[in-house]
């Protein structure tokens, strides 16, 4: 198993109160990190599991399972973030760019 890092960038959070955050704790098995900035809630994960896809679908579902009304409307992940620059990279040496 490995070790990885993402954010899920919510919806249908307005602030962060310790009922939700109790809520979301309970439901993902306390690897987060509940913030908000700028009017939007997110959750940072340290999530061990064989893949960042399995971690990622199983923490999307846990939240959106919490019964508070949290839908996840974005994932970031710098594992993701770099895979995306290389093939961009790559793509820009196929076309000569």
């Amino acid at each position: 198993m490995n070790e990885h890092r993402f954010t899920l960038i919510l919806s249908g959070v307005s602030e962060i109160t310790p009922e939700l955050a109790d809520a979301l704790y309970a439901a993902t098995g306390g690897d987060i990190e509940l913030n908000m900035r700028d009017g939007v809630a997110f959750l940072e994960f340290d999530r061990e599991s064989s893949s960042l896809r399995e971690a990622v679908t199983s923490a999307i579902s846990q939240v959106e399972g919490a019964g508070v009304g949290a839908r996840v409307v974005r994932v970031e992940s710098q594992d993701a973030n770099t895979i995306a620059k290389i093939n961009a990279d790559l793509l820009g040496v196929a076309t000569g760019s």
